[in-house]
Order: C-alpha cells, then structure tokens, then sequence
C-alpha cells in the first residue's frame, strides 16, 4: 500500500473519533507522566502564549494553564475536543488540521504536542506550521514514543502476537514516517527551520493493575496498535493476554505492574521571523 496523507487523515480521524470517550480512561495513564517534562522542554511559564497541538482531551492545556501559561488545545478530532470541553469548561479549544494552523504569524511563545507529531500524515508540514506560528525565540517540543524495541509495553503485546496471533492482521496505511528516534524527530526540526535542537529520551513507568490493562488501554485508547488487536483472530486472543501476562510478571510491583515506557523528547528554538 502506497502512502497517502488523505488515507492515513481519514483512518487516524476515524481511530481518535472511536477512542476518545474511553481515551482518559485507558491510555491517558500511559502518556501522562511525560507532560511536565515537555512542558519544561517548551520553556511553558507564566504568561506563555502556548499552543498544545494535538491536544486530544486537553491534559497538556490544563496542565500548562496550571503554570500560568495562556493556552490553547487544538485538534481535528470533534470527540477528542468534546471530552477536552467537558472536562475543562473553562479552557479554550480549537478544532483543525495541525498541517494547516488557522493562527496567525507570530501568534505565540511556544508550541508543543504529547504524542501527536507522529499522528500526522505529513509531520514535516506540522513543524513547519509550528514555526510560522511562533514568535522569534519561541520554543518548540514534542514527544513520541520510541521504537517498539524500547518501550516494553508494546513489546508484550507484539512478541505476544508474533507467537500465536497474526501480525500482519491489520490493514493500517502507511505511516508519514517513523519518528521514534533521536535522529529522525531531530532531522525534521531542523529542516523546519528550528535550532538549538535538543532530543533525548525519557523513562517513565506505566502502572498498570494486570496485564491485561495494558491490552485494554492499547485496544480502547490508540488507533495503529488498536488496530492490530481488533484484527486479530478471536480464537488467537486467550494465548495472546496469557503471553502478555506471563511477559509481564518481571514487572510485578505490590499490588500491581510498573511496565517501563519510553518516549523520545525533542525540542528547538525559532531564533528570527
């Protein structure tokens, strides 16, 4: 199958649209513990001008607004935006496509976005737009998650599905590109025009109450990997949670599973107009 962006829009709309009500619930959980470290990234003070693209239910807008921070949640999921209004009546949402900003030039202090740059079908363009939008100095970070072999949450699930499932089971599109390297998310801020670019990696821990949550929150909260279990046979879903399980005991903590997750933080500086 040939990239696309308008395919790859329409099935990553189609996938926030279906997740968003069980989003907060699930996966959130798994996304949270970078939010300060990016908003660290993002130089995010009192009285920052700040844009949180891809905001989904507004957990980086809250929590920026939080520190002072006049911000703005913008997304192109209607669902994503109707749970970030309910939960933060207070806030300001925007609806849209992050490869098309509707702000104006110089519009703001810093731009960030948790796991949403490698949602979009043309993440270059995002960065692009991040750039335009933001004054002379301003900052930009985002995260994303490293590759598979890093983040041991999702190496469950796949080896799980490798051994008795289908891993070719879902007919997800081509993806705009793998940004869960250093090198690739650098490469791209750096084309976008931004300097003073720093990415590294951030360890966290996901905790989790069994396994079988971790199934759960990446069936009920994600679009690719949500894609991959609900094509999975059936018969094949036993074996596959009881792979996980057994995988996961090494992580076991009390009364419940600390499963080590990793994302990689980048950031840049816009130094002129």
């Amino acid at each position: 199958m040939q990239f696309d962006p308008e395919t790859v829009r329409a099935f990553e709309h189609a996938g926030w649209q279906q997740s968003a009500a069980a989003y907060d619930a699930t996966f959130a959980h798994a996304a949270m513990p970078f939010i300060e470290a990016l908003l660290d990234a993002g130089g995010v003070t009192a009285g920052t001008a700040l844009l949180d693209v891809c905001c989904g239910t507004g957990v980086v807008t809250a929590a920026a607004t939080a520190r002072g921070a006049r911000a703005i949640g913008y997304d192109f999921s209607p669902a994503m935006l109707n749970q970030a209004r309910q939960r933060h009546p207070e806030l300001r949402f925007d609806e849209g496509d992050a490869e098309t900003l509707p702000y104006a030039d110089q519009r703001f202090d810093a731009v960030v976005s948790n796991f949403g740059v490698h949602h979009v079908p043309r993440p270059e363009k995002a960065l692009a737009e991040a750039f335009r939008v933001l004054r002379p100095r301003g900052r930009v970070a985002a995260t994303t998650w490293a590759e598979p072999a890093q983040n041991i949450a999702w190496r469950l699930l796949f080896d799980a599905v490798r051994e008795h499932g289908d891993a070719n089971a879902a007919k997800a599109p081509p993806s705009g590109g793998n940004l869960g390297t250093i090198e690739a998310i650098s490469r791209l801020l750096r084309e976008a025009g931004f300097t003073d670019i720093r990415a590294e990696p951030v360890h966290r821990e996901w905790r989790v109450r069994e396994p079988r949550e971790i199934i759960a929150s990446l069936a009920r909260g994600t679009v690719r990997t949500a894609a991959l279990i609900a094509a999975q046979p059936a018969a094949a879903l036993p074996a596959i949670e009881a792979a996980v399980a057994r995988a996961a005991a090494e992580y076991q903590r009390g009364d419940g599973y600390a499963v080590p997750i990793v994302a990689i933080l980048a950031s840049g500086t816009k130094l002129f107009a």
